[in-house]
């Protein structure tokens, strides 16, 4: 615990540098937001349980939309542990049933994956920092995982997964609070040399780390730099045909889903 307050404490006494970097830092992202090109490949699997409510965050100061999904034959997901889901720049929760994320959930616990659930709320775009008194990982942190337990989830069971602004928000997440994430999984993660993913890596020690980027992705070589500069290899180093998009995430999703459900498997 002491370690956690220690790290966070750091964190906060640099947040005012941090806030005059979030504009600049989503304002360059944008050159490698996600394309609009063709909508990935949906497996054939139903969705379970989806929904999209609407709840107030005192920590973000507005109401946000927060969206789960339970894979098919799962009911309401009592009792499942949790993945939270770190949006990109350019998608909210609203898109998540356009991507298709419950019907790939449960065609991941079709193929094997121990059950879980998904979980996410709107992070806006200030790369899952504290930007004034708007703060995106404190709700995460703390409000998302209660919304859950409010359902029924177990809260106690948490990994999180997320793409490009979403990645570098799950793994900033890890190291902001080390040992809270059983494992995180990042696609094509907004990362560059000397930001705080790179800078505080050597809090990821002991968390179970995927990296997954496209080959014609302006961030490969980052997040190649990223998987070498980790305090211990990454669980997953995966690097495919693709570009900075969901035609490209989609294909991975199922090889995430399979890690995602093992590290949350179990007491």
């Amino acid at each position: 615990m002491v370690a956690r307050l220690s790290r966070r404490g750091v964190l906060v006494a640099a947040s005012g540098a941090a806030v005059l970097a979030v504009g600049g830092a989503v304002a360059a992202w944008e050159a490698i937001r996600p394309r609009q090109g063709p909508a990935p490949e949906l497996p054939d699997a139903p969705p379970g349980d989806e929904r999209l409510l609407r709840r107030e965050s005192a920590a973000r100061g507005r109401t946000v939309d927060f969206w789960t999904a339970v894979p098919a034959g799962h009911g309401d997901g009592r009792g499942l542990p949790v993945c939270l889901v770190l949006h990109g720049a350019s998608a909210t929760p609203r898109d998540y049933a356009r991507f298709g994320l419950a019907r790939f959930l449960t065609d991941a616990v079709r193929r094997g994956a121990p059950p879980f659930v998904l979980a996410g709320a709107t992070g806006g775009r200030l790369s899952w920092r504290a930007a004034g008194a708007d703060d995106p990982q404190r709700m995460v942190r703390e409000e998302v995982p209660a919304w859950c337990a409010e359902r029924g989830f177990d809260a106690g069971r948490v990994a999180a997964w997320g793409w490009s602004m979403g990645g570098f928000g799950s793994l900033l997440l890890a190291e902001t609070f080390p040992g809270w994430l059983r494992a995180v999984a990042a696609f094509s993660p907004a990362v560059r040399a000397g930001d705080a993913v790179f800078t505080g890596a050597a809090w990821l020690r002991g968390t179970p780390v995927g990296l997954w980027c496209g080959r014609q992705d302006g961030l490969l070589d980052e997040v190649q730099a990223l998987a070498r500069a980790l305090p211990e290899p990454p669980v997953r180093a995966e690097y495919a045909d693709g570009r900075h998009d969901f035609t490209y995430w989609g294909r991975v999703v199922p090889d995430a889903f399979a890690l995602l459900g093992a590290a949350l498997a179990g007491p």
